[in-house]
């Protein structure tokens, strides 16, 4: 019998779960802050801040000559944490309330003194950035092993509850602007993102060993999908299920695929283009997804539509590239995991997503050599998918007359 699942799609209120999941959240008061995130975001909240932990780090850690950690110290903190100090102690602020509120036990450093929720908050960073392990980690910041283990699940559950604002489908307003620069970019009216998966790979003990978590390529893993905007920022995540899913069976078990089914999703008025032709709001998907009303994938390589296949590969490039962001940045996704708790890791793999689209909205850049050089899920081939919705091939018909008819 395979393991619980867990179904992480985001929604702008509430983390949807799969209604035949055991699992459940738990539920937190809410507590006011004395600080609005703005103000956090604009550094203006620094009662009870630490920063000795930082000076003390980087002369531990400082680069040597022929290291790759930069010299220079902003670049440097960039290097070990992925984010700004300013994006830092947003985090900081997002989480600061939960950490102090339930009081660690025993979180002590070598010093004698109690961990401060700056060095809480490095620490859990460090740790899903580096993807090292809890000993080498601890070592860097002169705690334990434990330590590690205990300030990253607790960075963990108060980001997933802080920071899930930073990760759902856009509003009217903002879904206008997404597929604005989509037809920009791309001469895709009323596109409103791409999407795709990716294998997080682990190792299991024996008991826990089954075919469903065995992929096609004889990997054990966890599938993650994701729909990203116009920048590559994560607007649904789905994750928890088994690596052996194939990629339509995930989509259909998604909370997205439900939503767009029953037409509360992707349910904006057709555009009626020039060439009296009329085009729906979609996303587009490689060619292991079904070809749906709202989900345009390639033509096949008989088709001979060349053309529409270079832009449609140029729009779904930027799910390839979130997720090959999202392994860089956060290597820990990119490591074959050893034996984790399978009903952790999903909250490992959401909050890792909600980082990746915090730095974007708080305009870190992403240097371009933190992305994978490989493709995120290196030694995995695409499997075509066969289903085609009539309408759905209707409506790519329509798109590529549109692109040919405006060359």
């Amino acid at each position: 019998m395979p393991p619980k699942k867990l179904n992480h799609d985001f929604a702008p209120k509430k983390i949807k779960i799969k209604k035949d999941s055991k699992i459940k959240l738990k539920k937190k008061k809410k507590k006011k802050s004395s600080t609005s995130n703005a103000a956090a975001v604009n550094g203006t909240e620094n009662r009870g801040v630490d920063s000795e932990w930082w000076i003390l780090f980087w002369d531990k850690n400082s680069p040597i000559p022929g290291s790759m950690v930069p010299q220079d110290e902003e670049e440097g903190f960039k290097y070990f944490f992925r984010v700004s100090k300013k994006t830092f102690e947003y985090i900081c602020s997002l989480v600061r309330e939960d950490l102090i509120s339930r009081p660690p036990s025993g979180l002590i450093n070598i010093e004698g003194r109690l961990l401060s929720v700056e060095k809480q908050v490095a620490i859990a960073l460090r740790r899903l950035a580096s993807g090292e392990s809890q000993v080498s980690v601890g070592a860097s910041f002169g705690v334990g092993q434990s330590t590690v283990s205990q300030v990253t699940w607790r960075f963990i559950e108060a980001m997933e509850e802080r920071g899930r604002h930073h990760l759902k489908w856009p509003d009217h307003d903002n879904l206008q602007k997404i597929k604005s620069e989509f037809e920009k970019s791309f001469n895709l009216p009323n596109c409103c993102g791409a999407i795709d998966a990716t294998h997080i790979v682990m190792t299991l003990p024996a008991v826990q060993t089954s075919d469903d978590w065995c992929d096609q390529v004889k990997n054990y893993s966890m599938l993650v999908q994701g729909i990203v905007d116009d920048k590559s920022r994560f607007l649904d995540i789905v994750t928890g299920w088994p690596g052996g899913m194939t990629i339509p069976k995930l989509l259909k078990f998604s909370g997205f695929y439900k939503l767009c089914e029953s037409g509360e999703r992707l349910n904006g008025n057709p555009r009626l283009l020039s060439d009296d032709l009329d085009i729906r709001e979609f996303i587009v998907g490689g060619a292991n997804y079904p070809l749906l009303p709202w989900l345009i994938t390639p033509y096949s390589e008989s088709d001979e539509m060349p053309g529409f296949n270079t832009v449609h590969e140029a729009a779904r490039s930027l799910a390839v590239r979130a997720f090959s962001q999202l392994k860089g940045s956060w290597r820990i996704l990119n490591k074959v995991m050893w034996r984790p708790d399978k009903q952790k890791l999903p909250s490992i793999i959401v909050v890792c997503c909600l980082l990746h689209n915090i730095i974007i909205d708080c305009g870190d850049c992403i240097k371009p050599d933190v992305s994978l050089s490989c493709h995120h899920d290196l030694g995995y081939v695409e499997q075509w998918c066969k289903q085609v919705d009539p309408v759905g091939r209707k409506m790519r018909d329509n798109l590529a007359k549109h692109l040919e008819n405006n060359k």
